[in-house]
C-alpha cells in the first residue's frame, strides 16, 4: 500500500509516531509524509519515509493560506495516489479530510486535541467546528485521544464515521524507561516541560513558583521548552530573582526528568499530555490541572496530584501538599505512575489500533 501522512510539524511525527511509521515501512508499505521542513525531516527520511515539503500555518487564520493548503493537498493526493491518508492536528484534519473527499481517497483522522480555536468560544470556534464537520464526514475512522472530546463531536452531530478511543499517542515505555528516584531528600526539583504560553498555564506557574519559593527555599523550578515572545522578559526576570531556571528548547528532556522529583503541568486544555506520559513512564509523580487530557494520565493522590486549572492558589496548594509528603511516599507515587503507563498507555496499543484500521481500509 501507499500511505500518505499529513502533519503540521516533523517533531511530533518523530517523537510520537515513529514506531507506527517504522512498522508500516517494515510491512513494505510506501510511506509519504507531507509536512513543513524542520530539523526532524532528515531523521524521518532515515527510517525510510519520503518527505514532501508542505508549508502549514499552524495558528494562522488567513483564509487565502488555508485555501492554498487545501489545493496543495488535492494536488499531492492526485500525484501520489495513496491507498489511505492519515491526518493529524487541526488543519491537516480539516483540509486533508476535504481533499480526500474531493479525490475520493480513504482517510483516517486523529483528533489530537481541540486546540485554542475550539476551546475559546466565539466566531472562530463556530467556524472551526463547521470546518471539522465537513472534513470528518467521510473518514474511514476517527481516533479520539479522550472521551470528552469524542462526546463533544457526537453531541454536536459532527461525526457519522467509525470512532475509536486511543490513549493519546501512548508512550514508548522502553525509550522512557524507569529511572531511580532522586536520592536528594533535602531538595525538591519541580520540572515544567512545554511551550511558554498562556494555554499551558505559564502565568499561574510563574506566580505560584514565586509564592512557594518564598516559603520553601529548598524548592527549585526548572522550565524547559520554547517561549512565545510575550513571556521571554518574565522568564528572565524570574530567573534573575532565583525563582526559576529557564533552559529553553531541548531536544532531549530525559536528563531533566531524571533529576526531577515531580513534573508540573498547569495546562488549560490538552488532547493527551505526552509530557505527563513520558514523565510517569520514567517513574516521576505528576502535578497537573484537572482538565481533559491531563487527568486521565494519573490516579489522583496515588501517582499524581490534581488541581483546578487557572487557579494560582490551587496550584500552590498542590505543590505544598507534595512538598510535605514523606520521601518514600513521593517515590511510591512514581512507581505507581510507571505501572499505569505499562498497563494503559503503552504506545504499542496505539500502533496496533492504527495497523488494524489501515488493514480495514485495504480490505474494504
Amino acid at each position: 500500500m501507499t500511505i500518505l501522512v499529513l502533519a503540521n510539524f516533523g517533531m511530533g511525527l518523530f517523537k510520537f509516531r515513529k514506531e507506527l511509521l517504522e512498522a508500516l515501512i517494515n510491512e513494505r508499505h510506501e510511506v509519504y509524509l507531507s509536512l513543513p521542513h524542520d530539523d526532524y525531516v532528515s531523521a524521518l527520511e532515515k527510517i525510510g519515509c519520503k518527505c514532501v515539503k508542505t508549508p502549514v500555518d499552524r495558528r494562522g487564520t488567513n483564509p487565502l493560506k488555508d485555501v492554498r493548503l487545501l489545493l496543495k493537498y488535492i494536488h499531492l493526493i492526485r500525484r501520489i495516489q495513496p491507498d489511505v491518508v492519515l491526518t493529524y492536528t487541526i488543519k491537516p484534519n480539516v483540509y486533508g479530510g476535504i481533499a480526500c473527499r474531493i479525490t475520493h481517497k480513504k482517510y483516517i483522522t486523529n483528533i489530537t486535541g481541540l486546540g485554542t480555536s475550539v476551546e475559546n468560544k466565539g466566531f472562530i470556534q463556530k467556524l472551526s467546528l463547521a470546518l471539522y464537520k465537513i472534513g470528518l464526514k467521510k473518514a474511514s475512522c476517527i481516533f479520539f485521544q479522550n472521551e470528552p472530546n469524542k462526546q463533544l463531536f457526537m453531541d454536536r452531530k459532527m461525526i457519522k464515521s467509525k470512532t475509536r478511543l486511543i490513549p493519546g499517542s501512548g508512550v514508548n515505555v522502553s525509550q522512557y524507561g524507569f529511572e531511580p528516584y532522586p536520592e536528594d531528600k533535602e531538595k525538591i526539583n519541580f520540572l515544567f516541560i512545554g511551550r511558554m504560553m498562556k494555554a499551558k498555564g505559564i502565568d499561574e506557574l510563574l506566580e505560584a513558583a514565586k509564592l512557594v519559593k518564598m516559603q520553601y527555599a529548598h524548592v527549585h523550578f526548572d522550565l524547559v521548552g520554547g517561549s512565545e515572545e510575550d513571556y521571554f522578559q518574565q522568564l528572565v526576570e524570574h530567573e534573575i530573582l532565583g525563582i526559576i531556571t529557564y533552559h529553553g528548547q531541548q531536544k532531549d528532556v530525559k536528563p531533566f526528568i531524571k533529576r526531577a522529583h515531580a513534573i508540573i503541568l498547569p495546562s488549560h486544555h490538552e488532547g493527551m499530555a505526552n509530557v505527563l506520559l513520558e514523565s510517569a513512564s520514567s517513574g516521576r509523580p505528576v502535578l497537573a490541572s484537572n482538565v481533559t487530557g491531563c487527568i486521565e494520565t494519573f490516579d489522583d493522590a496515588i501517582s499524581g496530584i490534581s488541581f483546578e486549572a487557572k487557579r494560582v492558589d490551587c496550584l500552590v496548594e498542590a505543590m505544598v501538599t507534595f512538598i510535605k509528603k514523606p520521601y518514600e511516599q513521593k517515590k511510591a507515587m512514581g512507581i505507581a505512575g510507571r505501572r499505569k503507563m505499562e498497563k494503559v498507555f503503552d504506545r504499542r496499543i496505539v500502533m496496533n489500533a492504527y495497523l488494524e484500521e489501515i488493514d480495514n481500509c485495504k480490505e474494504n
